[in-house]
């Protein structure tokens, strides 16, 4: 089997976990790292006994594929750039700041033929794994994503560093196109949107709410789905799924049961995902494709917020 060379660009809290499962993987050398912080890079590189090379120049040609964990507004120049030299990139989420720097990203992998990952963990989640197999026509969703502050990832609003997970996940699990939104939002600790709550309404009839928030006073990320009679819950922390079936008596209950699904290590099965699309030539699960649509609904969202306007916006 063709041993890869991975490099991973920004050891920060996560990408020094990008760099952990990278070492662990069967088939891939964790050639270096890469980080503006020296000291930071050198350390993770000596606790997996690799290299530190000095700028992206130097890991061009050593490695074949890539992640990239890097500020969001980093993204484009970083992973064009690799692209160009003919490396598989793993991109972190958000795609890019913009949709045209996604558009250009996803036009050279097509031309170069490589893979183009973004990292929409939730993907990988047991609890979404279990549940989506099982939907015919979703008619409602409800999604929660909220977190106690931190100065992580506050270069981007909580759009697009939180809710961008579950309008990727609402979009999938509707099987079709967003066709309006509505959405209120303000900034709390930031200079950026904290907090915000969306309405979708897509193409198919199919209702979403989703709710994200970075100043919250306890971690929590629910996703209920409505499809006929029957209400699928998942809860991303668990990665536990439930199904509640009607009871109808003088008044109707939803009683739940846990559905069958097996605790994974998402990040790694992502990362694997990744590796295993290069090996065979396939599209990954979430391509540059599903990164861009999901930035563009979150940009939209993001543009309703910041003009005042709650009303529904066509997409």
């Amino acid at each position: 089997m063709m041993k890869f060379h991975a490099g991973v660009i920004g050891v920060g809290y996560l990408g020094q976990f990008h760099a952990e499962k990278y070492a662990k993987l069967d088939g891939v050398e964790l050639t270096g790292v890469l980080d503006p912080d020296r000291n930071r890079a050198q350390q993770v590189a000596e606790k997996l006994s690799t290299r530190v090379f000095a700028d992206t120049k130097d890991m061009i040609g050593n490695v074949e594929l890539v992640s990239i964990v890097a500020p969001t507004v980093l993204h484009h120049r970083i992973a064009r750039e690799f692209l160009l030299a003919g490396t598989h990139v793993l991109l972190e989420k958000p795609v890019t700041t913009t949709l045209e720097e996604a558009d250009e990203l996803i036009e050279i992998a097509s031309k170069k033929k490589l893979v183009l990952q973004v990292g929409h963990i939730e993907r990988f989640n047991p609890a979404i794994r279990t549940i989506k197999p099982l939907l015919k026509s979703p008619r409602y969703m409800q999604a929660e994503r909220s977190a106690p502050f931190t100065v992580r990832c506050t270069d981007v609003n909580v759009v697009l560093d939180l809710m961008i997970h579950d309008l990727d996940i609402l979009c999938d699990l509707a099987g079709s196109r967003p066709l309006k939104v509505s959405a209120a939002g303000v900034s709390v600790i930031t200079k950026l949107i904290d907090t915000a709550t969306a309405r979708i309404i897509f193409e198919n009839g199919c209702i979403a709410d989703v709710t994200a928030s970075r100043v919250s006073d306890e971690k929590k990320r629910l996703l209920k789905v409505f499809d006929g009679d029957l209400l699928y819950t998942a809860d991303y922390q668990t990665q536990k799924a439930f199904l509640s079936e009607p009871s109808r008596g003088e008044s109707t209950t939803f009683p739940a049961r846990e559905l069958p699904s097996e605790k994974r290590d998402t990040l790694f099965d992502e990362i694997s995902d990744f590796v295993e699309c290069v090996r065979v030539g396939k599209q990954p699960l979430v391509s540059g494709k599903e990164g861009r649509n999901a930035l563009a609904l979150a940009r939209l969202i993001t543009t309703a917020i910041e003009q005042g306007n709650s009303d529904f916006t066509s997409l």
